[in-house]
């Protein structure tokens, strides 16, 4: 077991932070990079792991604190995995309604049975900036991509990914209910476990 009471999330934004926050509980405080800097380290990785272990080395060296970051996107079976790692910038860097319209331009022609995709989260934790050990914590949700998107809450490509087991786009969840099913959620139950957070 090891024993926190503080860590350094390697993002300045802060709709992760509170999310992740109310994923850890209370025993755990997480405080923004932004608070110690406000400079993004390049993302030169060529994985989801490499990226979040990047950040969080980065994150600590910065800080002095142990750190954690998150490395997410997008993997569609049809496109080898892509958008992957540039799931944000896809569509270079124009924001999310371009993101989606990429994509659905990509599958235009696929059939349904052919498209299937994962929301991919890769969390890292390192105790000092050269930990050799950081603890790494993979969540995947499995669905598929719409032909259409679907649905009014969430971020991203959630207008787009179906959720089999809700039957419903992941834009149709409620926030209470995408962080119970969610990439991001199940990485961080691996965490917390890891770290014997009850």
């Amino acid at each position: 077991m090891i024993n926190f009471t503080q860590l350094v999330l390697a993002s300045h934004n802060a709709g992760k932070l509170k999310e992740l926050q109310a994923m850890l509980g209370e025993s755990v405080q997480l405080r923004s990079i932004g608070e110690f800097s406000q400079v993004e380290p390049e993302e030169t990785g060529l994985s989801f792991v490499e990226n979040a272990i990047l950040k969080a080395r980065n994150a600590a060296r910065i800080s002095g604190l142990p750190a954690l970051a998150d490395d997410s996107g997008l993997a569609v079976d049809f496109l080898g995995g892509a958008p992957g790692i540039y799931s944000a910038r896809y569509a270079e860097g124009q924001g999310d309604a371009a993101n989606n319209a990429k994509l659905l331009e990509a599958l235009k022609d696929v059939p349904e049975a052919e498209r299937g995709a994962q929301f991919v989260c890769v969390l890292a934790l390192v105790r000092h900036a050269d930990d050799p050990l950081p603890i790494i914590c993979e969540g995947l949700w499995h669905g598929r991509i719409l032909p259409a998107a679907s649905g009014e809450h969430g971020f991203g490509y959630d207008p787009l990914f179906w959720v089999p087991e809700r039957n419903c786009s992941s834009a149709e969840l409620s926030p209470a209910e995408k962080n119970q099913l969610s990439h991001r959620a199940r990485a961080m139950v691996l965490l917390r476990q890891r770290l014997g957070l009850k």
